[in-house]
């Protein structure tokens, strides 16, 4: 038997996951992403490979998300309710209350704002949220008589999870994104060691080592304080979920400690709909929140306030959270065209951005000039600072990862081809693990565990499961065989061995009797 995996997105690079699987004839579509960094076909997963006639319920036992983040969940509401798919929609319980509120909000940047053609609608994101079965960490859950799943807790960001799936005896791990390492406001991924035959993992840091998280903390920290004291505004643009969270309980708390007073924006109504949501799941969180909670809620800002557009030009220095955090577009993207020019102001990147935005321009040089289309060019001045602030576990926390669940194959999806091409050889050099990293659109086939039925008697079962065995000393004038026995035994958990051919008495005392025979009977203890 195979397990085959048609990559339709994440292959070679990171953007629009979306991963179908097929296990002894159940198939799992894992994610169903958008690709951030394009607004022509290449934006969605070709769904036209799974089925050619497009009859997807026919086809697919089930979806699952992993998470809330676009790249992972974005063309679900087009797959339901533009392509048809009425099928199971598996993730757990906070992606599915965050999901539609990071749908929307793309939905408004990219429709009301930037006159982009509808790809669906506020109504299409309602009723797909409808056909989701929201799932627990743990929870086993039989999609059908075959096939069952399990979420595993994922950190990255709220609600995230990694996915067990298993039919018949193949045995699979679909990780999404996740981190190794806690941070201060989630805690690290955990996950059962399991017998797999295949993990799918994410490689986005396949080749990068983190440096200490206080280390970091404090380059960051530094980088914002200088530039507010000399005048400066610092741009930190970011999603409203995860990294916004983590880097304000940061600033919060340094914010407290220097008795700051200049002032920290949010730039979207978004967020303070996120943050009543994380303070409502807190059981998600790090375990330090969750101890500190009864006292005081991490995500009580008392030195954040809520930004309006009309202060974009106002003077004086501050810090302003605006999303998008890859600055592909939206507020982010409007406030960097007004601030750019400026030698005092800087822009702070503490996440990973994907090819094709201008966030991914800014960190791969030092641009003077970035053309945003054919009839814009913006001219950078600001200071570009970017850290390794990202929700992703690095190549250390993959092959740890690896290492611990042992499977039979590894599949490399979510990173950039070259990172990953050191990654895949690394895995089967020092783990002796087959690796695999297809690019879009390709498919990987694997062998799966296939079990053989094979009948026998509950006692011999027994005899051969439990090592400790007596050895019994029979006289040859005894009128026992092994045909009575096994009859008095009512099966086949009695057996005569020879000495020399029996493995199991190496460990007998030589010093037998003289009137016995060198004949043992092995009897069930």
């Amino acid at each position: 038997m195979t397990i085959d995996c048609l990559v339709l997105g994440a292959g070679q690079e990171v953007g629009k996951s979306c991963v179908v699987v097929t296990i002894n004839g159940k198939r799992i579509m894992f994610d169903c992403g958008m690709h951030m960094g394009y607004l022509d076909h290449r934006r969605y997963p070709d769904f036209s490979r799974i089925s050619a006639s497009r009859d997807y319920n026919t086809v697919l036992s089930c979806v699952i998300i992993t998470h809330f983040h676009l790249d992972h969940i974005g063309a679900l509401p087009y797959f339901t309710e533009v392509c048809g798919y009425n099928g199971p929609i598996y993730m757990t319980y906070p992606t599915l209350a965050l999901a539609p509120l990071m749908l929307e909000d793309y939905r408004k940047v990219m429709v009301d704002r930037r006159g982009e053609a509808e790809q669906f609608s506020n109504d299409h994101i309602m009723e797909c949220m409808k056909k989701v079965i929201p799932v627990d960490l743990k929870q086993t859950i039989q999609v059908d008589e075959d096939l069952q799943i399990r979420a595993y807790y994922a950190g990255h960001v709220l609600g995230a999870a990694m996915f067990y799936a298993k039919v018949g005896d193949a045995a699979m791990v679909y990780t999404g994104d996740y981190n190794m390492t806690p941070d201060r406001h989630l805690g690290a991924a955990q996950i059962d060691r399991m017998q797999l035959d295949l993990l799918i993992t994410e490689s986005t840091y396949a080749t990068t080592i983190r440096d200490s998280k206080y280390g970091r903390e404090r380059e960051f920290l530094k980088a914002v304080h200088n530039c507010v004291a000399s005048g400066g505004k610092v741009l930190i643009p970011t999603f409203a979920l995860g990294r916004a969270q983590e880097l304000c309980i940061l600033l919060d708390d340094y914010w407290e400690r220097m008795n700051l007073r200049i002032p920290i924006y949010f730039s979207a109504g978004l967020t303070v709909q996120a943050n009543m949501y994380y303070k409502m799941l807190i059981s998600w969180t790090s375990q330090k929140v969750k101890e500190t909670y009864t006292t005081r809620n991490a995500f009580d800002f008392k030195n954040v306030q809520k930004f309006d557009r009309s202060m974009i030009d106002a003077p004086g220095p501050c810090v302003l959270f605006a999303t998008p955090g890859m600055i592909s577009g939206g507020f982010s993207l409007e406030v960097f065209k007004r601030w750019a020019p400026s030698k005092l102001n800087l822009i702070t990147l503490p996440g990973y951005c994907v090819a094709g935005t201008i966030g991914h321009k800014l960190m791969s040089g030092k641009p003077t000039k970035i053309d945003l289309d054919k009839d814009t060019q913006i001219d950078v001045q600001c200071q570009i600072h970017q850290l390794a602030f990202s929700p992703h576990t690095d190549s250390k926390g993959i092959m740890d990862l690896v290492k611990f669940l042992s499977p039979k194959h590894v599949i490399l999806v979510h990173g950039e081809k070259p990172k990953m091409v050191t990654l895949k050889e690394r895995i089967h050099s020092e783990l002796g693990i087959p690796c695999h990293d297809p690019a879009n659109n390709e498919t990987v086939s694997i062998s799966s565990t296939l079990s053989i039925k094979a009948e026998s008697s509950s006692m011999f079962i027994q005899s051969c499961s439990t090592p400790n065995f007596k050895f019994l000393k029979r006289n040859l004038n005894d009128k026992i065989n092994s045909k009575e026995l096994s009859s008095k035994e009512g099966g086949t958990s009695s057996m005569f061995f020879r000495r020399r051919s029996n493995p199991h008495v190496k460990h007998l005392n030589r010093n037998l009797d003289e009137k016995f025979d060198s004949s043992l009977v092995v009897v069930q203890s």
